[in-house]
């Protein structure tokens, strides 16, 4: 009854039953999320939801302002550009990861439309891919893509590529017991979905499709979303936090300190600072810990407190005064308190991050890096170890003759003696392998061993395929893992007709069948030789003949039996490192990144390519290398304990590359993973980033973040260059903006005290905080990538984005510029100002209101010292000048457009009144010129006296 159905097949009836039993053979792809949901996910961004939260304050202000106060409508601009600026930044984020994904799609196509040979209802038909169903009996033939998994119920030579899903290139595959492979991956008598046969046919009978083959399961937990938090969010995160902290500060300090300036310091007052304190300290330590409601209930609850202590001081301080007083400077002072968290957000950040990466990701694509997730551009910055696979990522996936050691093979090529010609012979017509020469690089078709061999003839200039119809094929032998060679008896076009016994086959074997040794080296030599080859994971293949005679049998039982078989060499293939991976290796290696290799492939072969490409040394051992088998033995907290010391993985499957990268990310490393295997895809979906190869399979490609078009290894190192460069240039633009905050929010948190009004506008701030801000972040995000930050080490992703030296700048040049401010400030109003020559002759009065000319000076000194400042950022952790402006064209044309935009505002009439600003003399543009320049000169002096680190 078995045997009927293995030639019957399935009957309709059949099929239709199974397809709904196990399903269709279609991989289900991750459900798609609507263009309005992906818009709308980059609003949760810490950062725009912080320059939200200050955008509803600012509408506020401009409500009481404009209603209560009675000023003009001008009073909206701050709270619009806020709102313009989040819908830039937004939507340039999603504008530019939605152009990658279509870009991706195009590059990943899946074809599910393929043909398939089936028997059904006794008959072979074809039906296409997704149309297979379990129970189907499928023929399988050389070159045909596996379209289901199933256990095999014939096997003649057959051979399959399973690089895709186990690393391994060639795995014999069989239904004779005795010849199946204990070590094997998945057992010798299955063929699996997405493998590829290489030579043989054979015929099997379908057990799983779609979702539950080993594909499908890889393909399912490659979609699972593990929300690992990229190194950049955890620091804009904790930047949030920072802002949203120190907010709650100022803001409090100015109700409290407001307050007493209005009692004036009456002891009594001072009980507000009892519960101020208590606020602080829950806003620093428990706000970012407890849900919203609390806080907020909170926040009420101190709120309420101010106000009834404010009314009960009033009562007893100021019992006679109208309390319509009191009740107006308390709204002032909120009002200023909410101005003040404001001006300390830094509207320009998100627009900066999103640029930077926007720009790198345009960039990126230029060095063959298409980046499909924006944060990944940065995350490879932050990469403290790279899992790579071997094949096709370490390795060229492409069996290449490495080295040959025959008597008849000078400088590589064969030579026309006999024994050449011969050797030529055995090759080119004791094969089942062949070349596609259609495309501009030849393809193999059949055994990528054998393969290798034709592709050494075609480089030497030999056509092999005229050779091969010079021949006429008398008997074949094919190859076996029982006898491990093959053989051919032919009736020779090299030797004039004579009749040939080629053999082929594993050294060991064919010099144990020869009598004879061709040439001058003796057997030891041939063995002392292959061993070397051997050390290093190389396949070997032995070459013999002998010349028959006469009619003599020489093949009989499936094997041969004649015993004057001449010894004429051995060829050593091997799948050849790429070139610049060696290179690329100890780049890493210098920049504190480590590499892990995680192949299929055997202990040996992986442990041997760690040896070519620098990573294994003489020093390791075998605690550097583990077996799939041994990882999946291990507990989570044994392998925690071991994971820090492995260099090497082999007989790695699927889902033993997840664990290995989960336990890397519980020891706090930052972990990147290339492959271009289905095999890599769960890995490439947890690990950090996702590194695809170009000519990888669209399950591995669709779970990761960046596909390396070109497949060079060197374009990942390339890619952490730019991570780097990008968050240094992030921090630069972070540098510039607080710097500015900073002076702004000194110049109002001492007005408060002071009872001084700010002499910056709405206008003027929004010019600052915005525009000039967006200039300035697209200046510093443009910057080209320095080859220098690769001789740093990993930056710790617990650091906070702000370190020491960014804060001394911060707090110190944000002091100085204030200091300065308040100078000229206090100078403006003791003194009447009509051009800054008049500083010469000064001579200081009463306190009077600023005039128009002396606020322009004002908001004109505040942006060209901060003009300046941009040079200095420029420059900041580069060790070198500011005036070095060598591949910074963006920043030098972005600089001259804010320097032509600020004369613009002073001078042109219109915005003039939008800005509060009137004309200034060209002497005082000159001296605010050159004196604001300072700031660039003191900074090139410091940088040339300065200890080098």
């Amino acid at each position: 009854m078995e045997e009927q159905k293995k030639i019957v097949g399935l009957t309709d009836a059949e099929v239709l039953s199974s397809r709904e039993k196990h399903g269709s053979n279609i991989l289900t792809p991750k459900e798609k999320e609507s263009l309005l949901k992906q818009f709308f996910e980059k609003f949760t961004d810490p950062l725009i939801v912080i320059l939200i939260i200050a955008g509803l304050l600012s509408i506020i202000i401009a409500f009481y302002e404009y209603f209560a106060l009675g000023t003009s409508a001008q009073t909206f601009f701050e709270p619009a550009g806020i709102f313009i600026a989040i819908l830039l930044a937004t939507g340039i984020a999603f504008y530019f990861e939605k152009k990658a994904n279509e870009e991706f799609s195009l590059l990943n196509k899946v074809n599910d439309e393929e043909p398939v040979q089936v028997i059904r209802n006794g008959m072979k038909q074809a039906i296409t891919k997704k149309d297979v169903v379990v129970g189907d009996i499928v023929i399988l033939n050389t070159g045909c893509e596996i379209p289901a998994d199933g256990i095999l119920l014939e096997a003649t030579s057959l051979s399959v590529d399973e690089s895709s899903l186990t690393g391994e290139l060639t795995c014999p595959k069989t239904t004779n017991e005795a010849e199946f492979d204990s070590n094997a991956t998945f057992p010798s008598n299955h063929v699996m979905r997405g493998t590829k046969v290489l030579e043989g046919h054979g015929m099997f009978e379908v057990f799983a499709v779609g979702d539950n083959t080993e594909n499908g399961k890889v393909f399912e937990a490659a979609q699972i979303d593990n929300s690992i938090k990229t190194p950049l969010n955890e620091q804009l995160e904790g930047l949030s936090r920072m802002i949203s902290k120190t907010s709650y500060i100022l803001a409090a300090t100015i109700i409290v300190g407001r307050m007493m300036v209005y009692f004036d310091w009456a002891p009594l007052v001072w009980i507000l600072v009892v519960p101020t304190i208590i606020f602080f300290w829950l806003a620093v330590k428990k706000f970012s810990r407890w849900n919203k409601k609390k806080c907020m209930g909170i926040t009420f609850a101190y709120a309420a407190i101010l106000i009834l202590c404010i009314l009960g001081f009033h009562d007893y301080l100021r019992p006679d005064e109208d309390i319509a007083l009191l009740l107006q400077h308390t709204l002032n002072t909120l009002m200023i308190a909410v101005t003040l968290i404001v001006m300390s957000v830094p509207e320009g950040l998100p627009m900066a991050v999103t640029l930077s990466l926007a720009y790198s990701m345009r960039r990126m694509l230029k060095a063959n890096n298409l980046v499909r997730k924006m944060h990944a551009c940065e995350t490879m910055g932050a990469a403290t170890i790279i899992c790579t696979d071997k094949t096709g990522t370490l390795t060229q996936n492409r069996m290449t003759v490495g080295d040959t050691f025959f008597n008849s093979v000078v400088d590589g090529k064969p030579t026309d003696s006999e024994e050449g010609l011969m050797l030529k012979e055995n090759i080119a017509v004791n094969s089942t392998a062949s070349l596609d020469l259609s495309k501009e690089k030849p393809e193999v078709l059949g055994n990528p061993t054998e393969g290798a061999l034709l592709l050494w003839m075609h480089k030497n200039g030999i056509d092999f395929d005229a050779m091969r119809h010079n021949v006429e094929i008398l008997e074949e032998l094919p190859f076996t893992t029982e006898i491990k060679y093959m053989a051919v008896v032919v009736k020779s076009g090299v030797m004039k007709g004579k009749k040939i016994l080629y053999v082929k086959g594993a050294p060991e074997i064919v010099i144990n069948m020869c009598d004879n040794i061709c040439g001058n080296i003796d057997r030891e030599e041939y063995k002392k030789r292959l061993a070397e080859y051997q050390s290093q994971a190389m396949r070997t293949l032995a070459f013999a003949y002998t010349i028959i005679e006469d009619n003599r049998e020489v093949i009989k039982d499936g094997r041969v039996c004649a015993s004057d078989l001449n010894f004429m060499g051995i060829v050593a293939i091997s799948d050849p490192v790429r070139k610049e991976v060696p290179a690329a290796i100890s780049d890493c290696m210098d920049a504190g990144i480590r590499v892990m290799i995680i192949t299929g492939d055997t202990p040996g072969t992986a442990k041997e390519i760690g040896r070519q490409i620098g990573l294994w040394t003489d020093t390791d051992n075998e605690k550097n290398i583990i077996t799939g088998p041994e990882v999946a033995a291990l507990t989570e907290d044994e392998l925690d304990k071991r994971i820090m010391d492995i260099k090497v993985v082999s007989r790695a499957r699927p889902m033993d590359k997840k664990r290995l990268v989960e336990s890397l990310q519980r020891k706090n490393q930052v972990v990147a993973v290339t492959g271009d295997g289905t095999n890599d895809a769960p890995a490439l979906n947890t690990a950090h980033v996702g590194l695809s190869m170009g000519d990888g399979t669209s399950v591995a490609k669709e779970a990761s973040d960046i596909t390396i078009v070109d497949n060079s290894f060197r374009s990942i190192v390339n890619a952490v260059m730019w991570g780097r460069s990008l968050f240094l240039n992030i921090k630069r633009f972070l540098l510039f903006q607080l710097t500015v905050n900073v002076t702004a929010c000194l110049t109002v948190l001492a007005g408060a005290f002071t009872g001084v009004q700010s002499p910056l506008t709405v206008t003027q701030i929004l010019w600052v905080n915005l525009i000039m801000d967006t200039f300035a972040a697209v200046a510093l995000v443009s910057l080209p990538p320095s080859k220098r930050v690769m001789k740093d080490k990993p930056r710790n992703r617990k650091d906070f984005i702000i370190n020491k030296s960014m804060r001394q700048n911060i707090l110190g040049v944000g002091g100085v510029f204030f200091v300065m401010l308040m100078v000229f400030l206090y100078i403006f109003e003791h003194a009447d100002i009509k051009s800054l020559t008049d500083l010469l002759n000064l001579n200081l009065g009463d306190k009077d209101p600023l005039s128009p000319y002396e606020l322009t000076l004002f908001f004109t000194i505040f942006v060209m010292t901060h003009f300046f400042y941009l040079f200095n950022t420029h420059a900041y952790m580069s060790g070198g000048s500011a005036f070095k402006l060598k591949g910074c064209r963006a920043l030098v044309l972005i600089a001259f457009l804010i320097f032509i935009s600020q004369i613009c505002i002073v001078e042109i009439p219109g915005l003039q009144n939008f800005f509060n600003v009137c004309n200034m003399k060209y002497i005082d543009w000159l001296i605010i010129v050159i004196g604001s320049s300072f700031v660039l000169w003191i900074r090139e002096i410091w940088n040339l006296v300065k200890p080098k680190q």
